[in-house]
């Protein structure tokens, strides 16, 4: 949950690390600090509670320049907020950074104070770098004492580590949590993702579990932590740095909804079959004949991913017609779920990382059955351990909410729909065909909805004060009701609750009086009509309404709302992503006018990498 970046070479690093630090930012922002071997071979530390800027203030009047150097942003999880709790954490000459959790570091911490060590902070992460002092005082060798730490540690986790007595050296390594590797011009990068590194090298080695490296100026020696040597070609990233940044919008969420057209056409781009009306997906590894003996999905995911599985089902059943469930990541493995090796479980993760999707991947595979991935960043854990994977290239996603990420993972899931039928004859090659040309239209279907924004800024406007939303949908509008309730939430901090339109006089309508919004997902489709008695519901009741419809709805709705936002209409499997994006507006229109931190909302992280 928390960044790393870590520099060895001939520059300067300190400006390295806070560059890519605050590239990281999304990752954690309760507090950052950095370490550094200045001259002489002391290790310098500086740190400070809060965003990075508080830190960088400190550098200014307490500069710590040197040629190689770890920094951290920070995600709490043990241990309040505070500088004593922000990372590095020293024990002796041993310098550490940590993502992750020490599930032993109790044990572990009452075996070190037998021994005699003394712990400044609340962490967990310290435990390590007294672990390696006091491995480091029995051997004298820094590799050899980080090997023997991590045959004591459990949990996941990445590091990077440096060393008073050892200067020449920087040692990182990952048991669970990401890492990726730069390689530079006679230098290295270590970093806890891609953006944090991009503006200086696209070559890049993934990490794997239980490896490490150790980095010298003599160049990088990697292998497993049992000292097996380890080779791996370096990948190139194709991601321009401009990408990661605001391109001269606001807050990089509305620029992240605006980029929705784009990133939708390159989730599409080279996966359509016009001449055999399908999708091509070279990553799937399955072929007709293991799709036809599918007997059950699985779609697993948490947060807005999750969301978007629940219309992964719609899809999935009514196209191809097998069977799924769709379930949050850190309750399916707990459920003891039945897999067989006809069943396919569906792991959905923005970053690939997310530990509770990886440890649901990891529980379907040892169950026998076959694994696919779902996720944006190329040869993430997840992508890297699933017998296939499903790339949606939204590019990179710095805002902490959710939206180009949970349209693109939307089309490709129709994708995958559209492929599983084919692949069973369930869908004929003309009712894929016109699904498939739909989708093609939806970049520009969604050009047309952002044009909505200024008149969501004022429907903000009017409600920005409401203490609670609800939010009501139908099918598969029932979970972008969902979806538009945890954006709001997220970034304004106002509750809101979706709530599938025909559940609503089963308890929410008690909430029901004047003082409350209520959103009102209702394109025109078969249920249209039902969603219209459900909002007449609430207006008897003196709610509020606001009203997503589609132009054909307006003769129904254009008097029973407060406001009505009319998206274009397309077919109903791809009209979650059009209603979806109302939403975002809203969500962030409020946010902005609460004066709420909008890309780093409280208590939240993008990337959640512990369980």
């Amino acid at each position: 949950m928390c960044g790393i970046v870590g520099y060895i070479g001939q520059q300067n690093a300190t400006p390295i690390i806070i560059d890519g630090l605050r590239r990281l930012e999304y990752r954690g922002y309760d507090s950052a600090g950095i370490a550094t071997l200045v001259h002489g071979g002391k290790i310098a530390i500086r740190r400070a509670e809060g965003k990075l800027i508080n830190l960088e203030n400190v550098l200014q009047t307490a500069p710590a320049n040197g040629n190689r150097g770890i920094g951290h942003t920070r995600w709490a999880t043990h241990g309040r907020p505070s500088e004593t709790n922000a990372h590095p954490h020293q024990a002796g000459g041993i310098v550490v950074v940590h993502n992750g959790i020490i599930e032993n570091y109790l044990q572990l911490k009452g075996m070190l104070q037998g021994c005699g060590h003394i712990f400044l902070s609340e962490t967990d992460t310290e435990v390590i770098a007294h672990l390696i002092e006091e491995r480091y005082n029995e051997s004298g060798a820094f590799e050899v004492a980080v090997r023997a730490a991590f045959t004591e540690l459990r949990g996941a986790f990445s590091v990077a580590i440096l060393c008073e007595q050892e200067p020449d050296l920087l040692i990182a390594a990952k048991v669970g949590s990401p890492l990726v590797v730069g390689l530079g011009n006679g230098e290295y990068f270590v970093a806890s993702d891609i953006p944090a590194i991009l503006s200086h090298t696209r070559q890049m080695i993934f990490l794997e579990d239980g490896e490490m490296v150790v980095f010298s100026e003599a160049g990088m020696q990697m292998s497993r932590l049992d000292g097996t040597p380890v080779e791996r070609a370096a990948k190139s990233i194709t991601w321009s740095p401009a990408m990661a940044e605001k391109g001269g919008y606001r807050h990089f969420m509305l620029k992240e909804i605006y980029e929705q057209p784009r990133s939708i056409a390159d989730t599409l781009a080279g996966r359509i079959v016009d001449d055999q009306s399908d999708a091509f997906l070279d990553g799937l590894r399955l072929e007709d004949a293991d799709v036809q003996s599918l007997e059950r999905l699985y779609i697993v995911a948490c947060g807005t991913s999750w969301h978007a599985a629940l219309v992964g089902k719609f899809l999935i059943e009514k196209l191809a017609r097998i069977p799924v469930e769709v379930d949050i990541a850190s309750e399916f493995r707990y459920r003891d779920p039945i897999v067989t090796p006809q069943t396919l479980t569906v792991l959905i993760s923005q970053s690939g990382e997310t530990a509770d999707t990886l440890a649901a991947l990891r529980e379907a595979k040892g169950k026998g059955g076959r694994t696919l991935a779902l996720c944006n960043v190329v040869e993430a854990s997840i992508a890297r351990e699933a017998d296939g994977a499903l790339y949606t290239h939204a590019g990179p996603e710095i805002g902490v909410a959710s939206t180009k990420a949970f349209t693109t993972q939307l089309g490709a899931l129709t994708l995958l729909a559209v492929r599983l039928g084919r692949a069973r004859g369930t869908l004929s090659p003309a009712e894929a065909s016109a699904l498939l040309l739909d989708l093609v239209q939806l970049p520009r279907l969604i050009e047309e909805t952002l044009e909505l924004n200024s008149e969501i800024e004022k429907v903000a406007q009017a409600f920005m004060n409401a203490r609670d939303f609800l939010y009501l949908g139908r099918g598969n509008q029932y979970p972008i009701a969902l979806e538009g309730a945890l954006k709001l939430k997220e970034i304004s901090y106002i509750h809101a609750e979706g709530y599938p339109a025909g559940e609503m006089k089963h308890g929410p309508i008690a909430l029901i009086d004047e003082q409350l919004p209520v959103v009102v997902i209702a394109p025109k489709n078969a249920t249209f009509e039902k969603v219209v008695s459900n909002l007449e519901e609430v207006r008897a009741r003196g709610g509020k309404l606001i009203i997503v419809t589609t132009p054909d709805g307006v003769a129904e709705l254009a008097d029973k709302a407060e406001a009505l936002l009319l998206v274009p209409a397309s077919s109903d499997e791809l009209m979650p992503v059009l209603t979806s994006i109302p939403l975002q507006l809203l969500a962030y229109y409020v946010a902005v006018l609460k004066g709420t931190d909008v890309d780093q909302p409280r208590n939240l992280a993008k990337s959640v990498t512990v369980e």
